[in-house]
């Protein structure tokens, strides 16, 4: 049995058996609202699924000439997948001078090592890979 004069502190204070269960019920429905929210957000930003492993790196450039610098760089692609990757040269102010889009053909090779020349509208000082993405 309880005390008349607790029981009202309990019910003026809010500490009612109706209101621990009216909050038990907000706290399931956040956590449920949470929970639907974050396993949304997983399957949009597609987390679950594989995607395709495509990494592109420099290892190398040399100058040509005035007009043209070489660029060597290293591809690792999944063995059967086209890749797409652009190619850019800069001069010593960090413009770019020379812009090139390469198509790589599928391989049965993981791991490639290519190489192509950018034609440049001045003189080069540096030649890199941009970035690479599938078609």
């Amino acid at each position: 049995m309880t005390d008349p004069a607790s029981a009202r502190l309990d019910e003026r204070y809010g500490r009612t058996p109706k209101r621990a269960r009216r909050d038990r019920a907000w706290l399931l429905a956040g956590g449920t609202a949470v929970g639907l929210v974050l396993i949304g957000w997983l399957l949009w930003a597609g987390l679950l699924a594989p995607g395709a492993s495509l990494e592109a790196r420099d290892t190398g450039y040399s100058v040509v000439d005035d007009h043209e610098v070489s660029v060597q760089w290293r591809l690792t692609v999944d063995p059967g997948v086209e890749a797409r990757c652009a190619v850019h040269a800069l001069s010593d102010s960090f413009a770019i001078v020379g812009w090139k889009i390469v198509d790589v053909p599928p391989s049965d090779q993981h791991v490639r090592l290519l190489s192509d020349t950018v034609r440049t509208s001045e003189l080069a000082t540096t030649g890199l890979i941009y970035r690479c993405w599938t078609p």
